[in-house]
């Protein structure tokens, strides 16, 4: 079934992503981990106000999302993002940058407008540090008193299953990254892509909960697309660590055989016990591939910034927030909200996921401060397109939400319809692609 420009609206309900996966099962046992941080001694230059202030820590699809809605839910509220970049640049859609179908203007948007549009402040610091008891964040621009506050900080890259040598990992970062933070990452990694004389270039699926399921497999059929239209002698080797590809299947599998099968190599089950990066071969249980050129995704866990203010917990993940899942609040600190990427549930680590949660979190907070009747939980939506080629320009799509079982305290699936027949629905869906992203761009950055 195609998606049409009405159904990504109704579907997305304004809410952006890349993916969809397994669900997991949330405990809340373990304790955080707490590490020494630096001291910030002097108050931010902001204003002061009366209001009941609202901090939100990152500028991502979730953190954007609750500052707009904050303010639409609650106006009396003094809202404040902090976000250590100067611009956004979306993760959602930059595998087609990568190979040139689409400009970086369209993936990058202003912090400012956002801020101006919808009547809240945008502050340009990183946060370094967090006073529980007092309710202050302490960023590198000076600190911030709250009475609500939300880190929505995204994810870091963890390394640990293929080296514990920091140089070796500070290689594969500089010379091979993964492409799954925005920025500099991209920029060379398209870099790589456009420069490509031939040869084997690897991709690498991290096991987990990682972020965006389909895009490791988006990104192997349009870069096989673009050397196959340069028609390089070069192919795309997958090592998948799952043992099958991780949502989607019928899709992507069928383009690889039919579209790309002598350009794209997908090895699933696939355990990386070495890297020689000198050689330029990798080592698996049972094989070994040389490459001309990588980009290597590892692992992910929380960003780190929870680890250091005492806000993360050991989990199938390593290392996310420490929350009550239901309301997203911190186990060990009041009046703190964890979001997107971060979050510990089974839900997808993407822009979608993130913004429509973003809306509900919104209201929690907003319900807070307007000492209005408790809201029950609602379900994130994950709504995510991936191409499958770029000449002509098809993708394949699926739409899921999610229930929670009280009995078994689990999170799964629910009302999930798919397009994967990218013959006859891929052409429209690539369409109907861009249109969303259109939508959840415009929820985010305008009034």
């Amino acid at each position: 079934m195609a998606i049409s420009r009405r159904d990504v609206f109704k579907l997305s309900g304004i809410a952006v992503a890349s993916s969809a996966l397994d669900a997991s099962t949330n405990t809340l046992k373990t304790k955080p981990i707490v590490t020494t941080n630096p001291t910030i001694d002097y108050m931010a230059p902001l204003p002061p106000t009366t209001k009941p202030r609202v901090v939100i820590v990152g500028g991502g699809w979730s953190g954007l999302s609750i500052a707009k809605y904050t303010k639409i839910f609650a106006p009396n509220a003094d809202v404040i993002l902090v976000e250590q970049r100067h611009e956004f640049i979306s993760c959602p859609l930059s595998n087609l940058w990568l190979v040139d179908k689409i400009k970086l203007e369209y993936l990058t948007h202003d912090y400012l407008q956002a801020a101006r549009e919808n009547k809240y402040t945008y502050f340009h610091a990183t946060a370094v540090d967090l006073d529980k008891k007092n309710q202050i964040l302490k960023t590198s621009n000076g600190n911030i008193k709250y009475d609500y506050l939300v880190f929505a900080p995204g994810i870091d890259y963890d390394y640990s299953k293929w080296t514990k040598d920091i140089a070796f990992e500070n290689r594969l970062r500089q010379e091979y990254p993964a492409g799954f933070i925005p920025g500099s990452e991209h920029m060379t990694l398209k870099n790589k892509v456009l420069n490509f004389k031939g040869g084997n270039f690897i991709l690498t699926v991290p096991g987990g909960n990682y972020r965006c399921l389909p895009a490791p497999y988006e990104r192997a059929c349009v870069i096989a697309d673009y050397f196959k239209q340069k028609k390089l002698n070069a192919k795309v080797i997958l090592l998948d660590e799952n043992s099958t590809i991780t949502i989607k299947e019928k899709g992507f599998q069928s383009a690889f055989d039919e579209l790309y099968a002598d350009y794209i190599q997908y090895v699933p089950g696939t355990t990386i016990t070495q890297i020689d990066l000198d050689n330029k071969v990798v080592h698996t249980e049972f094989d070994k591939f040389e490459f001309s050129d990588a980009a290597f995704y590892p692992h992910v866990r929380g960003a780190k910034i929870l680890e250091r203010v005492g806000l993360a917990k050991e989990g199938k993940n390593k290392l996310e927030a420490h929350i009550n899942p239901l309301t997203y609040e911190a186990v060990d600190a009041k009046n703190v909200f964890i979001t997107g990427d971060s979050r510990p549930m089974g839900f997808s680590k993407s822009g979608n996921t993130s913004n429509s949660e973003g809306h509900f979190v919104a209201s929690l907070i907003a319900q807070k401060i307007n000492k209005n009747q408790k809201i029950k939980w609602e379900p994130p939506t994950t709504t995510c397109f991936s191409a499958i080629s770029i000449a002509p320009e098809k993708a394949i799509y699926i739409y899921t939400q999610y229930s929670y079982d009280k009995v078994s305290d689990t999170f799964d699936f629910a009302d999930t319809i798919s397009s994967e027949d990218w013959k006859k629905d891929g052409v429209k869906n690539a369409s109907s692609l861009y249109d969303w992203a259109d939508a959840l761009y415009a929820d985010m950055f305008n009034s």
